[in-house]
């Protein structure tokens, strides 16, 4: 059933678009702009047809209540953390639902996604992310379940100004994801390098595991679609994209032409055109 549920994301092509939908399980107020109506963030991006959606428990039945064989596959987000604020709280966290994979079985979920968060100076967070991969990864296994682990290098929130900054050199990606490779992630979903055109080798740490690329701040359409190319380029089979399409003012239309880079090579010249 595992490879089941990885040819529902990755189809045809071989590669996958996953669209992040699950801000919301973070508590933070700033991360809700252009998903404050779930109900209608979800039917649009759903009907531009990428080829999953990445939800929590609460509201991943808003997906899987849409009628048809054409709705995107749901990856079920499994973990809670208290990381993104400015400043941060006193303690930090980072909690697994209870029972994830059973939640995602009875979700028909296409796979479960984890956090394993490196934040400067707090071990704490990510030894309990390593417990929490450790504990989702046998489970999955006996359920025929997809793991995605999202290894994240994160800055000093307070340098940052808080929110989803990520600390772009190569150096510390390679080894974190490289750790959820070791862990047993069926799939990586990992942080862009501050140098895309060297991305070949986050690919090759990777050991052959997909690899899909997160896509960090709101940039133009221009920078993301020509990141998205490099990045598909260097190997990469997909993308997990989520404020450059829902916080886009025209989500579907961006969904669109980021499904034709990742699938078809479109240009990005055509692909702007989609928008």
């Amino acid at each position: 059933m595992k490879y089941a549920r990885l040819n529902r994301l990755f189809g045809m092509s071989g590669n996958c678009f996953d669209v992040a939908i699950d801000h919301g399980m973070f508590n933070e107020g700033a991360f809700l702009g252009g998903i404050e109506n779930m109900h209608d963030a979800i039917a649009t991006v759903a009907s531009a047809a990428p080829d999953a959606i990445q939800l929590p428990p609460g509201t991943a039945p808003i997906l899987q209540s849409i009628p048809g064989k054409a709705r995107p596959a749901l990856v079920l987000r499994t973990d809670i953390a208290n990381v993104y604020g400015n400043p941060l709280p006193r303690r930090l966290f980072s909690e697994v639902i209870t029972d994830p994979v059973a939640q995602g079985v009875a979700l028909d979920a296409a796979c479960v996604v984890v956090n394993l968060l490196m934040l400067p100076d707090q071990p704490e967070v990510h030894q309990t992310c390593i417990q929490n991969i450790n504990q989702l990864k046998r489970a999955c296994d006996l359920a025929g379940m997809p793991l995605m682990v999202e290894p994240l290098v994160m800055q000093d929130n307070a340098k940052a100004g808080g929110g989803y900054m990520v600390d772009g050199d190569i150096d510390k990606i390679l080894p974190l994801v490289r750790q959820a490779v070791e862990l047993g992630a069926d799939i990586i979903k990992a942080d862009p390098c501050d140098d895309v055109t060297e991305y070949s080798r986050v690919i090759e740490i990777a050991q052959g595991i997909p690899v899909l690329v997160r896509g960090g701040g709101k940039v133009s359409d221009e920078v993301i679609l020509s990141r998205t190319a490099e990045l598909m380029k260097q190997g990469a089979r997909g993308i997990v994209y989520g404020r450059n399409v829902i916080h886009h003012d025209n989500p579907a239309g961006m969904t669109k032409a980021l499904m034709s880079v990742v699938h078809d090579g479109t240009s990005v010249a055509d692909a702007l055109a989609m928008i």
